[in-house]
């Protein structure tokens, strides 16, 4: 997960597309919120999740996640300028049955779902989301509809199959 507001993937997307980012996500090298995603990659930085006033935590969480991911593992830390991949991961495995029955578990687990989708959403909101919700309705969306890509990304991998024969197997095809 993202511990900043936005995942730099996003920010990538929004660069590629020639897109604005919105308010919070990114700020540049000079320390001032941009809406540039450019900036990101000019010496700028994620913000951290929680917004200005409650940033802080956002990055108490950032720094744990940081240690756990990059420094346990071996992998290094923050911004790599000789663009090292330092992007550690880091899993916890838990055998519930040592703690509490698993069945009993799994129901709790179940009930605490329930309850989060019955919470009344906030005015403008859709709903409330469990987390990986989203990335769920996505997943199912872009199955039917498709995944949209942008004219760049598309040429790029256009030409990587072309390159390497295999636009016609892709069935690669010029962008609509």
């Amino acid at each position: 997960m993202a511990t900043s507001a936005a995942a730099a993937g996003k920010i990538a997307v929004a660069v590629a597309r020639n897109e604005k980012v919105p308010d919070g996500w990114v700020i540049g090298s000079d320390g001032k919120p941009t809406n540039d995603p450019r900036q990101l990659r000019q010496g700028g930085a994620l913000l951290p999740m929680g917004g200005p006033d409650g940033g802080y935590k956002g990055y108490g969480l950032a720094v744990m996640v940081e240690i756990l991911c990059g420094l346990l593992t071996g992998l290094g830390f923050g911004v790599e300028p000789t663009g090292r991949h330092n992007d550690g991961c880091f899993m916890a495995v838990f055998n519930v049955a040592a703690f509490r029955p698993l069945a009993e578990f799994k129901k709790d687990v179940g009930e605490f779902v329930a309850y989060l989708k019955a919470t009344p959403p906030a005015e403008g909101s859709k709903g409330v989301l469990y987390p990986g919700e989203i990335e769920h309705m996505r997943e199912a969306d872009r199955r039917q509809n498709g995944i949209e890509v942008e004219e760049a990304t598309w040429f790029k991998l256009r030409t990587l199959a072309e390159t390497y024969g295999l636009a016609d197997q892709l069935e690669f095809t010029e962008v609509e």
